[in-house]
């Protein structure tokens, strides 16, 4: 069997938790492959809306096996704590359920203070990091001195090196950031009573994962942020710390390259963001408010781990352009149509303008936005309430071309389009 990826193809926050929930009626296996609990994915099944951080979306299906790979940095206290209101919810959460790659790396309490302080000590170049830890947490594994969650087999053990990494981090903070040191036996002990409830759900996910593909078994691996905030290929330094793009899947889970089949790009009908770094088609004003919303409502544009509002602003064909290539993306998912509803006329960013010139592409990626001003192309609204529509021909006329324009300019066809936050208000082509 194949292993299908959904990636977001924007900065995130493209609503992939709940095309992964729509896909995972039909995987037998759903793993996240990178970042940690600085992306959140929100799924809405009936009354229930379940916002989630660490385990997959999928594991809201009765059927699937969720899992956490190598390529994950893990905060044991929300992990456990969104074990617990998954189980309150009525979803089954047990090792059977949820595995957890012996590989990730663990976020402990001095990571969570260093993100805190480097980002004060930037000022006005902060980065508008989530200060969830996720940053020191690569560090530590890069440099190779990390906590993997192997560690937790052993209760002993695992105290031992949480009470060396805070001894390590309490240097850091109190000689270059003047800020008062953390009780590193303290937080060791809390950290050993987590060890002996998470030991049963690490293992080789990397192994689960092979042996379910040589078994002819269906395997969704679910993206974290978005293509433009990949470390590499992203608005470099306003980018996340790990690899969110769909070769990343391919490490973080530990796979070969030969099982891979569609490679899905979640994209919002418009643009948004989330903290700093450029963003050329940005909108402000009464334009904003209409594309984000108020903030009662939780389909409105506010981060799901931050609760900051998002930036919002027209589509960009260029970056769009940009995120199916760097991708191999097979396939375009459109989310949040329904939001486009009465405005009249739509704009879509089709090129940028430099010096006098007109681009189609980037011409040395997305770090530096700055000197492009967008080409806009306009084109007509509809007025229809379209939250009820099931089948693509019954979507306004205008709503179609708008789709089908997106397809021009990326190339790729659209076949899902999601025109509400139910679980059911999806357009299947």
């Amino acid at each position: 069997m194949t292993l299908n990826m959904v990636i977001g193809a924007q900065w995130g926050d493209e609503g992939k938790g709940r095309v992964v929930d729509l896909l995972a009626a039909e995987a037998d296996f759903v793993a996240r492959y990178s970042g940690g609990d600085n992306a959140g994915h929100t799924v809405t099944v009936g009354e229930q809306t379940f916002k989630l951080h660490l385990i997959p979306s999928g594991v809201i299906q009765p059927h699937t096996v969720g899992l956490l790979g190598n390529g994950m940095v893990i905060n044991p206290i929300v992990l456990l704590e969104e074990m617990e209101k998954l189980r309150q919810a009525g979803v089954v959460i047990n090792p059977e359920r949820v595995r957890i790659s012996y590989a990730a790396h663990v976020i402990t309490p001095g990571h969570l203070a260093l993100d805190k302080a480097r980002e004060m000590a930037r000022g006005d170049e902060k980065i508008g990091t989530t200060q969830r830890g996720i940053g020191p947490a690569y560090n530590d594994k890069t440099a190779r001195g990390g906590i993997r969650m192997e560690t937790v087999l052993s209760q002993e053990t695992f105290a031992d090196a949480i009470e060396a990494n805070i001894e390590k981090v309490n240097r850091q903070l109190t000689s270059l950031y003047g800020t008062p040191p953390l009780d590193a036996h303290a937080v060791a002990q809390e950290y050993a009573g987590y060890a002996r409830t998470l030991a049963p759900y690490v293992g080789d996910v990397s192994g689960m994962l092979a042996e379910a593909l040589e078994s002819d078994q269906s395997v969704l691996a679910e993206g974290a942020q978005g293509t433009l905030l990949d470390l590499d290929h992203g608005t470099y330094p306003f980018v996340t710390s790990s690899t969110p793009t769909a070769p990343g899947v391919l490490v973080g889970l530990g796979v070969g390259v030969g099982k891979v089949g569609r490679v899905l790009g979640v994209t919002k009908a418009f643009q948004t963001r989330v903290g700093e770094g450029p963003f050329p088609t940005e909108v402000f004003g009464d334009a904003a408010i209409r594309l984000r919303g108020t903030g009662e409502n939780p389909w409105d544009e506010f981060g799901t781990t931050t609760g900051r509002p998002r930036r919002v602003g027209w589509l960009d064909g260029v970056l769009l352009r940009y995120a199916a290539r760097v991708n191999g993306l097979t396939e375009l998912v459109i989310t949040k149509l329904d939001i486009l509803s009465a405005l009249d006329p739509l704009r879509i960013c089709t090129g940028y303008r430099v010096n006098g010139d007109r681009l189609e592409n980037l011409p040395l990626g997305p770090s530096d936005l700055s000197p492009f001003e967008p080409v806009y192309e306009e084109l007509p609204g509809w007025e229809e309430d379209i939250m009820g529509v099931q089948a693509w021909e019954n979507l306004p006329p205008q709503a179609r071309a708008y789709i089908q324009r997106i397809e021009e300019l990326v190339g790729l066809p659209v076949n899902l389009i999601s025109v509400g936050p139910e679980r059911d208000q999806i357009v299947q082509r």
